[in-house]
């Protein structure tokens, strides 16, 4: 009797686990952390399809894996990854297995945002100055020599969680305070882990004014293939950099060329070292002038494969499945005449969710898609204590053609969910 193939996804998170299972049954299994499948609201996989085990012990991770493809007679077709945090421990797999995935190097290079830009100032690359600091001295002196606003961040994070713009030397030395503190309280987070015998690190990155714009995409043979791009909607509230939401554009602004756009993401892609696979990347358009910002193995997360997947009609972990696999592709491009946008809701308060009534929101008729992911007895902490809780999950709409500027429809949107809550 044959191997039966399988994609291995590693170290994602359980909502994500339970979409490909139902869209794409018995085409994938799961490596998963025992702490993130304890907390999980999602039906478990059956024991053939999900490996529980410590991800930060890669060595015993490696051995599980071995002794579930003999005992299930399963054969590795594929490498997919969508988490940060596990994209080290999917090239380790993929390169002891001989499967098409970014090298541990070209990872490491994308998880370090310093190491990011270094790569790309090599090769000439627009980006920002970035440099590592070990001293609140460093961070000051960085901020003199730039003359302007800069931003401290682990080395290692994601989204707005520990990153902090400074205005000068005292803001600088209360942010690089602040972050030492916040990773001291995540010493054991994965996310904040390049190299276990470092520790965590923080950077200094040049601040660029400039419209946001988030993308992705695949590269194969040296050929970009734009799969969705989105210019981001930012929080008026809320720490620095949070993301409100996403509005689904064709081409950026400034009358720059597709094929601009293109080559720059090439251009990025490899000089991290990453020739295949599915990426996403954080852009900056200024003075007519494309400027990466980060750029990394996987599909965007947050709210957007919910929106790519209702107004595109592709589904991203599918698709992240076939391009493991080197199956054939087919891209659709969305309806050029309707315009989509997917909008993170977030809570304004702190204390233990009682109600969340969100029926007034599904009824708008803008709306076509509603995910609440809190519910009664949660927990709600507001950042910079938790990054997490606040998100109380996404609505995709399509923004009315009456004149009302889409910020005024993202608070009346956002107004429609009713939040009770009892404090802490």
């Amino acid at each position: 009797m044959s191997a039966d193939p399988r994609v291995l996804v590693v170290g994602t998170t359980t909502d994500y686990i339970d979409w490909i299972r139902r869209t794409s049954p018995g085409r994938a299994f799961f490596l998963t952390d025992p702490g993130v499948r304890h907390q999980a609201t999602e039906p478990s996989p059956p024991s053939d399809e999900e490996i529980l085990c410590d991800l930060t012990n890669t060595p015993q991770v490696l051995n599980a894996l071995e002794r579930h493809l003999e005992d299930r007679r399963l054969q590795l077709s594929g490498i997919a990854c969508f988490d940060c945090e596990s994209m080290i421990l999917a090239a380790v797999v993929a390169s002891i297995h001989n499967l098409p995935y970014p090298s541990v190097e070209a990872v490491r290079r994308c998880r370090d945002k310093a190491a990011t830009k270094a790569a790309w100032k090599v090769r000439g690359i627009p980006c920002p100055q970035a440099r590592r600091i070990s001293s609140i001295e460093a961070a000051e002196a960085f901020s003199q020599e730039t003359k302007g606003t800069i931003v401290l961040k682990p080395a290692t994070g994601s989204g707005s969680e520990l990153v902090f713009a400074c205005r000068g030397p005292e803001e600088s030395r209360t942010a690089f305070t602040e972050i030492e503190r916040g990773l001291r309280r995540r010493q054991h987070s994965r996310m904040y882990r390049v190299d276990p015998a470092e520790g965590p690190v923080i950077i200094a990155e040049e601040f660029i004014e400039g419209e946001e714009f988030s993308c992705d995409f695949i590269i194969e043979n040296r050929q970009i293939r734009i799969i969705r791009l989105t210019r981001k909607i930012r929080s008026p509230k809320g720490p620095f950099g949070t993301i409100r939401g996403y509005v689904l554009i064709d081409d950026l602004p400034g009358d720059i060329p597709a094929t601009n756009l293109r080559r720059r993401l090439r251009e990025g892609a490899e000089a991290l070292g990453i020739y295949k696979g599915v990426c996403m990347v954080d852009l900056i358009v200024r003075n007519g002038d494309i400027r990466l910002l980060e750029l990394s193995p996987r599909p965007g997360g947050d709210c957007l494969p919910f929106l790519i997947r209702e107004s595109m009609g592709i589904d991203m972990l599918k698709l992240s499945l076939d391009v493991a696999e080197n199956r054939q592709i087919a891209l659709k491009s969305h309806n050029p005449l309707k315009s989509y946008v997917g909008l993170r809701l977030f809570a304004d308060r702190p204390g233990v969710v009682e109600e969340i009534d969100w029926r007034r929101l599904a009824a708008d008729p803008r709306v076509s898609q509603v995910t609440i992911i809190r519910k009664p007895s949660d927990t709600i902490r507001m950042p910079p204590e938790d990054y997490d809780s606040w998100l109380l999950g996404h609505v995709i709409f399509t923004p009315s053609e009456n004149g009302t500027e889409l910020t005024r429809q993202c608070d009346d949107l956002a107004g429609r969910i009713a939040l009770r809550m009892a404090p802490c």
